[in-house]
């Protein structure tokens, strides 16, 4: 596969960022030498944009479930059976939305896929890599286990193949920062080790289309030359730390200077690089959120 055919495979989410602010550079973490990502959803003067930035989150959701190949299919067939296209778009839509895991009133189930799926857009956005596994396909297979990332995408840069494994973290409670941390650094340790089996268990099925298939193949296979795998996690997380609400700028300013500490905070010592080599290659997303579940539980009504 050329490079040129990766990049137009990648979704455009442009909308969606433009509801973030993002900031990617070196912090007090290991890997020093690696840029790492700090991000909050967007402030326009002083009125946080969450509502445009749930509206966004959701109109990706068909991007994460089907890929334009498989997008284009379904339009084909709903259409042949007596629709419109708009009505066709309508009812893809519908049914990407019922892919959710929504839970109850009690019970918040949708706050793990809101990570997932801020994740893959991060990956495609900031990494310029397409998925290689539609994961969500999987997760809601009754005749299929799990797979173990939350994400796998692929993409090439100076013509090596990357293989990016993602983990997302999502806590709504008043989880401790470095508490969250740990864990997310424990499950993308176990899904680098676990990803190869799990991997091979998909080969020929429908969650890969053709071109990616022979991608997976190639790379299980040992065929794939120039590999290297990449890390992704990250930790949305609800803060509570408060923040004055005077401008635009000095509110974005306060929380950079929140995920700054929060980074700087965590213990390097638990990132042992020289027993788990493969943690040079990764980069961390760190999204502090007010009222997370708030957040999670607009997603939830949404669909």
């Amino acid at each position: 596969m050329l490079k040129e055919e990766i990049v137009r495979r990648l979704t455009n989410n442009d909308s969606l960022f433009n509801k973030m602010h993002i900031i990617r550079q070196k912090f007090d973490i290991i890997p020093e030498q690696n840029e790492h990502i700090g991000t909050c959803i967007k402030y326009l003067d002083i009125s946080e944009m969450r509502k445009e930035f749930i509206n966004d989150l959701v109109d990706t959701i068909v991007d994460w479930v089907y890929s334009s190949e498989k997008y284009e299919q379904l339009v084909k067939v709903f259409v042949d059976k007596g629709k419109s296209t708009a009505s066709a778009n309508s009812e893809i839509i519908r049914k990407a939305h019922q892919k959710f895991r929504k839970g109850t009133e009690k019970d918040l189930l949708i706050q793990g896929q809101f990570g997932e799926l801020l994740l893959f857009n991060f990956i495609q956005k900031h990494f310029e890599a397409v998925p290689l596994l539609r994961k969500m396909k999987i997760t809601t297979s009754s005749k299929h286990e799990r797979f173990g990332a939350d994400a796998i995408h692929y993409k090439i840069d100076n013509d090596k193949n990357i293989i990016i494994l993602g983990e997302a973290k999502t806590y709504t409670s008043d989880y401790k920062f470095n508490e969250a941390f740990q864990v997310a650094l424990d499950s993308i340790l176990d899904t680098y080790q676990k990803h190869r089996e799990e991997l091979n268990l998909y080969i020929h099925e429908d969650f890969l289309d053709s071109e990616m298939n022979e991608v997976a193949e190639s790379y299980l296979e040992g065929t794939m030359e120039n590999v290297e795998i990449h890390l992704v996690s990250i930790i949305t997380y609800n803060e509570t730390k408060k923040i004055n609400i005077t401008s635009q700028d000095m509110i974005h300013e306060q929380i950079e200077t929140i995920i700054k500490e929060r980074f700087k905070k965590f213990d390097n010592d638990k990132i042992d690089v020289k027993s788990n080599p493969i943690l040079s290659r990764i980069t961390y997303i760190v999204f502090p959120v007010w009222e997370l579940e708030q957040l999670a539980r607009i997603l939830q009504d949404y669909l």
